[in-house]
């Protein structure tokens, strides 16, 4: 299994006027060439392959968005079945696999 260069992760927060939620995006260069890479977390039950990223442009840049109510989320990406956490984001919370995962607050507008 191949496995991820992740050398520019990042993650933006949009307003917007839906009921408090919020346009999350995720974002991942795990380099081109993947066959699926995913977002999972604590807002869609750990899904693996419920929210496919996108790589629009080609350029191994993956992108995504999630509404998200105000509140504390954990997630980690998925790239080809190999769950990794976001490099670029320093907030980290262990599991209870005895490995970590990416942690984001999303404020109330």
């Amino acid at each position: 299994m191949a496995k991820a260069k992740k050398t520019a992760e990042k993650i933006t927060e949009k307003k917007t006027a839906t009921g408090g939620r919020r346009k999350v995006e995720f974002v991942i260069n795990a380099g081109p060439g993947h066959e699926m890479v995913c977002l999972a977390g604590s807002f869609n039950d750990w899904e693996p392959t419920s929210k496919q990223l996108k790589d629009t442009n080609g350029d191994g840049i993956y992108r995504g968005t999630v509404m998200l109510a105000p509140g504390e989320y954990e997630y980690k990406f998925v790239v080809d079945g190999q769950w990794c956490i976001d490099e670029d984001n320093p907030c980290l919370a262990s599991n209870d696999l005895g490995t970590l995962n990416s942690v984001i607050k999303v404020e109330a507008k």
